[in-house]
């Protein structure tokens, strides 16, 4: 199940080391390499809900197995893409993949581990093995990106993907099928057209400017589509977004909370990707190394933050890590062109060791907030808001920085944004949690 997880973190800081690459490569502006990043995501947090469901319906074992087939399948399309627009459908194939694996990854641990406690401490060795790939992402890239290019990078999901078929025919249980759960047709396409227009839109406001017509359009589609999906959800017998869940106020608040979290991480990796290499001119390698230590910082904390939550609780460890990454983001407010990476190394590893403290018991409370056979679900929710996080990060911030003449300032509004975000996040839990 960390190995599923892992190849799908894997994807996200290894491409953001290829940004400068793939651009050289196949042409294009920081638009189109947003369309890179956000195409995997939108498709990620608009499937997730429907693969947990579909994971619920007929075993998680078989789905996730079918999750590992379409991501390494697309993954190799990915390296095999002559254009910009070929590599950015075939990226959208690999977040399809990607939101079949992490839900039904999740179910399958809740399955193992029936008990609270050893669920806390599988899900923090499960969340490590994601970070170990996270961590590995800019080192392998950019030393792949060096010796061989852009494409090796994808190729290396191959062997991954068929590491994780055998070893999960060989040794995963399947759950628990429920022959009732259908699947909210209606519901997934309201889904996947209302980020799209919104993720299409903000990413387009930077390129097109606020007030283009189309920018305008797409973000009145956006909302019209996504009133449209609420009230399916309401009457839909079995709603691929069950609106009650979020009755239960842990379920809400870490659904929140990694929404606001995703929205700040994900988009600064983004930014800083782009600072590293097309304003202080770092190679793809350089700018792998310069991810490393904030990415290490995440694994040995997600190990220590299941033990911390059983001491006091997982909405303060949640919001402790929280606080943590905010006051990294606020510390890197000094950056200008030509600053030096050690001065930003430190705050970068606070931002890595924030999130690390936080992913494990946000992950644990949701999934200990509903009953066992709605742990699919539960985990594609958590994910789904994750991921949209994410791709609202990467578009607005993209948005932020993307003509070169205003980067720095860009750079400075989304710090700013995300210690806000961090900071609210880190309220809402503490403040609002029950006891």
């Amino acid at each position: 199940m960390s190995l599923g997880y892992g190849v799908v973190q894997l994807d996200v800081t290894i491409v953001n080391t290829a940004l400068g690459s793939i651009g050289t490569s196949l042409g294009g502006g920081v638009s189109e390499l947003q369309w890179v990043v956000s195409t995997y995501t939108i498709a990620f947090a608009a499937f997730i809900l429907t693969a947990g469901a579909l994971g619920d319906r007929i075993g998680a074992k078989r789905v996730f197995m079918a999750g590992f087939a379409i991501f390494t399948a697309a993954s190799v399309a990915c390296a095999l893409a002559p254009t910009a627009i070929i590599l950015i459908a075939a990226r959208g194939v690999q977040g399809l993949g990607a939101a079949v694996l992490v839900p039904n990854s999740l179910a399958l641990l809740s399955h193992a581990y029936p008990d609270e406690k050893q669920r806390g401490r599988a899900v923090g060795i499960w969340a490590a093995g994601a970070s170990l790939a996270l961590t590995a992402g800019p080192l392998a890239g950019g030393g792949l990106i060096a010796l061989v290019g852009w494409r090796s990078i994808f190729l290396v999901n191959l062997p991954i993907g068929v590491a994780g078929l055998w070893l999960t025919w060989a040794y995963a249980g399947e759950t628990t099928r429920s022959s009732q759960r259908q699947i909210d047709l209606p519901g997934q396409v309201a889904a996947i057209a209302a980020l799209g227009c919104l993720a299409g839109s903000i990413i387009e406001a930077g390129a097109l400017g606020a007030g283009n017509s189309l920018v305008i359009a797409g973000f009145a589609a956006s909302a019209v589509l996504a009133i449209l999906f609420v009230w399916r959800e309401r009457r839909a017998p079995q709603p691929m977004l069950p609106l009650s869940l979020f009755g239960h106020r842990m379920f809400a608040l870490a659904s929140l909370v990694g929404l606001l979290v995703n929205v700040a991480f994900y988009g600064l990796i983004f930014v800083f990707s782009l600072y590293f290499q097309r304003v202080n001119g770092m190679s793809p390698f350089a700018t792998g190394l310069a991810f490393v230590p904030m990415m290490a910082t995440v694994l040995p904390v997600n190990l220590l933050a299941p033990r911390l939550a059983e001491r006091v609780g997982a909405p303060l460890t949640i919001a402790m890590g929280a606080a943590l990454a905010a006051f990294g983001c606020l510390a890197l407010l000094g950056i200008e062109h030509g600053t030096s990476y050690w001065a930003t190394c430190v705050q970068l590893i606070v931002i890595g060791a924030g999130l690390g403290l936080l992913v494990p018991p946000l992950t644990s409370a949701l999934l200990g907030s509903v009953e066992k056979s709605r742990s699919g679900i539960a985990a594609g929710v958590l994910n789904a808001t994750r991921q949209t996080g994410s791709v609202l990060g990467v578009a607005l911030f993209g948005s932020l920085v993307g003509q070169s003449s205003t980067f720095i300032a860009g750079a400075h509004g989304a710090l700013i944004i995300s210690a806000v975000l961090l900071l609210v996040a880190a309220a809402a839990i503490r403040r609002r949690a029950p006891a």
